[in-house]
């Protein structure tokens, strides 16, 4: 099952995380509050299924709302970008550029019904 998920990260600060199972697809940077964590949680679940995706490594260019293929030491990287250019989320390395398509195709097709984890609520 794919989802949201709210983490801690250092220094009391928050992350996001969209996971399919047990494994985590994309992360975003360190947030100071709970509640930019879930504005980002929204503008992806708004975002990335009309989001034009831009292979950097084929020289392309791109603005608005965009998906990134990206070459990170002869491997691909998934970074997805604001309206304003700022890394809202990004990948691990994957050795063939097939599995970066395939993480965002996934995020296209998942992430706007996701549901959110706050693993950051006591139980």
């Amino acid at each position: 099952m794919h989802k949201f998920k709210i983490v801690k990260a250092a220094n009391g600060q928050f992350r996001v995380q969209f996971a399919y199972n047990a494994e985590v697809m994309v992360w975003s940077e360190n947030y100071a509050s709970k509640a930019s964590a879930k504005n980002c949680i929204e503008s992806l679940k708004k975002n990335v299924p009309d989001a034009a995706v831009v292979d950097l490594t084929r020289e392309e260019t791109g603005s608005g709302y965009r998906f990134e293929i990206a070459d990170s030491k002869d491997q691909f990287i998934v970074r997805f970008r604001a309206s304003n250019g700022e890394v809202m989320v990004q990948s691990e390395r994957y050795a063939a550029k097939a599995s970066a398509k395939n993480c965002i195709e996934s995020l296209k097709k998942n992430a706007p019904e996701a549901p959110v984890d706050d693993e950051t609520v006591a139980a």
